[in-house]
C-alpha cells in the first residue's frame, strides 16, 4: 500500500486568507468580454486606490516626519522589496536626484535577489529571509536611518526579515502593503510587528486578475511612495511654491526647465534667467532670491543658509530685516 504524501499547507493556509489574493467578484467574467468592457472594468476598479491611500494619510503623515528627521540627521531613506514593490522602491529612490538635486545615497531602493530582478523576475528570491537581513548590514544602516519595507502581501519574508534586522540596528522602519492592518494582530504576523514604527495598509481589495498585485497594489504603493519623498522634500525646503527648485542642471533638459522656474518664479525673460543662473553658478534657489530681492549671489545664499534653504523664507526674511533696519531712521 503506497504511502499518502503529506503536506505542509500552512503557507497555502495564509495566502488564501490575504486580501490580495481573494477572488474579485466584479471580473468574474473578464475572459467573456470584449477589449473596451476589459479596459472599463479595469478603470472602474482603479477608481477605488485613491480613495483607499486617502484613509491612511494619518500614518503616511507619521512616516513622512520620521523620514524629515531622519535626512536631517544626515539619514538615509532605504526602501526594501521583492518583485513588484521592489521595483517601485528602486524607481521612486532613482527619480529623487533629478527632481530634487538629492544624492543617490540619500534615497536608495534595494530588491530580493539583487539588481538582475529588476528587469527579469526571481520569484524565489523573495523567500530567502536570510538576504533580506544581509542586505540591510551591507548597507551599514544605523539609527539615523529609516528603511521601508514593501509587500503587497505583507507576510514576504525577504522584506520582513529586512525590517527586524533594521530595527535591531536601530533604524526606525516603515511598511507599505495593501492587506489590512488588522492583520498585523494575527500570530503569524507578531515578528513583524513588533519590528515595526508605521504600518502604512491602503485596503484597494481584490485585483481584476486575482493575485496581479502589479495592478491595483502597485498602483496604491506607488502613490504612498509619491507622498513619502514629495512630503519629505517639500519639508527639506526642495520646492518654493509648486515647484522643483534644487535642480541639479547636469541635462540640457534640467538647463531649461530651471530657466522656466525662474522666469515663472520672478518673471524675467528668458535671457534675464540665463543670465542670472550663471551668476549664481546654476543655483536656482539662489538666482530665485537673488532676482526676488534684488541682492548679489553672495547675499542671497546668506539669506538662503539662514532659512535653512527654504526660499520663500528667505525672501520673507530680507523683507523683514530690511523693514526693521529702515524703522530705526523713521
Amino acid at each position: 500500500m503506497k504511502s499518502i504524501k503529506k503536506y505542509n499547507t500552512k503557507l497555502f493556509t495564509q495566502l488564501s486568507g490575504l486580501m490580495t489574493e481573494q477572488r474579485n467578484t466584479s471580473s468574474m467574467n473578464i475572459d467573456s468580454l470584449n477589449v473596451e468592457e476589459v479596459l472599463l472594468l479595469i478603470n472602474k476598479e482603479d477608481t477605488r486606490v485613491p480613495r483607499a491611500v486617502e484613509m491612511e494619510i494619518p500614518f503616511i503623515a507619521k512616516a513622512v516626519k520620521l523620514i524629515v528627521r531622519s535626512f536631517k540627521q544626515g539619514g538615509r531613506l532605504i526602501y526594501v522589496g521583492a518583485g513588484t514593490s521592489g521595483r517601485l522602491g528602486i524607481l521612486d529612490a532613482s527619480e529623487c536626484p533629478p527632481t530634487y538635486g538629492t544624492e543617490p545615497t540619500m534615497v536608495q531602493g534595494i530588491i530580493a535577489g539583487g539588481n538582475e530582478s529588476v528587469f527579469r523576475a526571481k520569484e524565489g528570491a523573495e523567500d530567502k529571509s536570510e538576504l533580506g537581513a544581509e542586505d540591510i548590514r551591507k548597507l551599514k544602516v544605523t539609527k539615523h536611518d529609516v528603511v521601508c519595507g514593501i509587500a503587497a502581501s505583507m507576510r514576504t519574508p525577504y522584506v520582513v526579515a529586512a525590517i527586524k534586522e533594521a530595527k535591531r540596528l536601530g533604524a526606525k522602519t516603515i511598511y507599505v502593503t495593501t492587506n489590512p492592518r488588522s492583520f498585523l494582530k494575527k500570530k503569524e504576523y507578531a515578528q513583524l510587528r513588533t519590528n515595526l514604527d508605521v504600518a502604512i495598509c491602503p485596503e484597494v481589495g481584490p485585483e481584476v486578475i486575482m493575485g496581479s498585485t502589479r495592478m491595483k497594489a502597485g498602483t496604491a504603493q506607488k502613490l504612498v511612495l509619491n507622498m513619502l519623498t514629495t512630503a519629505s522634500m517639500i519639508q527639506l525646503g526642495k520646492v518654493y511654491e509648486n515647484m522643483m527648485v534644487d535642480l541639479k542642471l547636469n541635462s540640457k533638459k534640467l538647463e531649461e526647465r530651471a530657466k522656466r522656474v525662474l522666469m515663472i518664479a520672478a518673471g524675467v525673460d528668458y535671457e534675464e534667467a540665463a543670465m542670472a543662473l550663471q551668476k549664481a553658478n546654476g543655483h536656482v534657489k539662489t538666482a530665485i532670491v537673488m532676482i526676488k530681492k534684488n541682492v548679489p549671489a553672495s547675499e542671497a545664499k546668506k539669506l538662503l543658509k539662514k532659512s535653512n534653504g527654504f526660499v520663500r523664507k528667505a525672501i520673507n526674511k530680507h523683507s523683514e530685516n530690511y523693514l526693521s533696519t529702515h524703522s530705526l531712521h523713521l
